[in-house]
């Protein structure tokens, strides 16, 4: 492992990039809503007051999508987005949030339809040897059992000096997109507003793009890390980024502190959610070996998915007390398709072939999370501060 100079405690929160101040803020404190960004007031926000109306609508609305990760599986969420688009009946988002898997489809569909042949071919074409070396890295000298660099060209391949220009394109109209990290060192949420670093003109903001982008998809012990230069204290560091799935599956900012933040006349936009789960929500069965690594391997899996819907409550919670409309899709229990190993093509081709007819035919969208039966006649109390979003916490 090659040494680094690490951020001190007392200055993590001062820590920023230089050249490129306000393009990120801690995922876990109330101040991680969108207002924390500065061309998020009012005065900047522009397109918000500007939502298209639906046919037949008789107010705008805000629509916002939040995809979560879950490695190959977020095939689904590829082919259900496309599908959607090419129904065509998916809204251009406002907001766009991704981690791990999700932060690779976010920035195409942020991008609109347009992108969706490449966000199909990023699902579909590839396999385990064009995202990680399989071969094993010495563990005394290495941060991961893979090599990642097939990943990170693969990153690079789309996102170009035109793929950069048109995200701060979109930027500028006062749509945001929002790439989720975790910050090693301090164990805690990163959010990264990636049209601001596209918007900034920094030499190195294409480089940090896509740092961004591979560091929400290193999971942790498998992947290596992503180190990110900062500046703190006058002083140059280096932060460790991975999967942002590790602290978030998925996560929403505070609307209504969105909402707060606009001009009067724009304050009772509707607003509608949409959350991606790659990943099934119901319990599956599997004969787990006794082997250490086939215990570990299962409870990991299963950790992950109940923090998952752990994450889909609390959202749910706070957009039952915004007046959110909550939309909730994720691989149905009835998908069987199974692989032999990871990232196998025949199984994510199944599996974004299913998206997609889903998209394509009118997905019947959830209304609340497992175990909760929406009841629009019985609101539910707002949650404590504490208890918020799935990015949110005491500060």
């Amino acid at each position: 492992m090659i040494p680094r100079d690490v951020v001190p405690e007392r200055l993590a929160d001062e820590a920023e990039l230089a050249g490129m101040p306000n393009i990120r803020v801690w995922g876990d404190t109330s101040g991680s809503s969108l207002a924390a960004f500065p061309s998020m007031k009012r005065t900047q926000i522009g397109a918000f007051g500007e939502v298209r109306r639906r046919p037949g609508q008789q107010s705008p609305e805000v629509n916002v999508l939040a995809i979560s990760g879950g490695g190959d599986d977020g095939a689904f969420g590829a082919g259900l987005l496309v599908g959607w688009g090419d129904a065509g009946t998916r809204p251009d988002f406002d907001l766009v949030t991704g981690v791990s898997a999700g932060a690779l489809i976010a920035p195409f569909v942020y991008l609109g339809q347009s992108r969706d042949a490449e966000l199909r071919e990023i699902f579909t074409k590839y396999t385990r040897n064009d995202i990680y070396d399989p071969g094993i890295v010495p563990l005394l000298i290495g941060s991961g059992l893979v090599d990642s660099s097939p990943l990170e060209n693969l990153i690079a391949n789309y996102v170009d000096d035109r793929f950069l220009r048109d995200i701060a394109s979109e930027r500028r109209k006062g749509r945001v997109l929002l790439i989720g990290t975790t910050n090693l060192d301090a164990q805690r949420p990163m959010l990264w507003d990636m049209g601001r670093i596209a918007m900034s003109g920094h030499p190195q903001a294409l480089s940090l793009f896509r740092k961004v982008l591979l560091a929400s998809a290193s999971i942790p012990g498998v992947f290596p890390p992503v180190r990110i230069k900062i500046q703190a204290g006058g002083r140059i560091f280096e932060e460790l980024h991975v999967d942002g799935g590790v602290t978030q599956q998925v996560f929403v900012p505070s609307l209504s502190t969105v909402a707060s933040d606009l001009d009067p006349s724009t304050r009772r936009l509707a607003k509608r959610l949409f959350i991606i789960r790659n990943g099934k929500i119901s319990p599956e069965w599997e004969a787990t070996g006794a082997g250490v690594f086939s215990i570990s391997r299962r409870s990991v899996s299963t950790l992950i998915k109940n923090q998952g819907i752990g994450d889909l409550y609390r959202i749910y919670a706070k957009a039952q007390s915004d007046g959110t409309d909550f939309n909730l899709a994720a691989i149905p229990s009835k998908f069987s398709v199974r692989w032999a190993e990871s990232f196998e093509h025949s199984y994510m081709q199944a599996l974004y072939d299913e998206g997609y007819r889903s998209g394509l035919q009118g997905y019947r969208w959830m209304k609340a999370p497992p175990g909760l039966a929406k009841k629009p006649k019985l609101p539910v109390a707002p949650l404590p501060e504490t208890q918020g979003l799935a990015m949110s916490s005491p500060d």
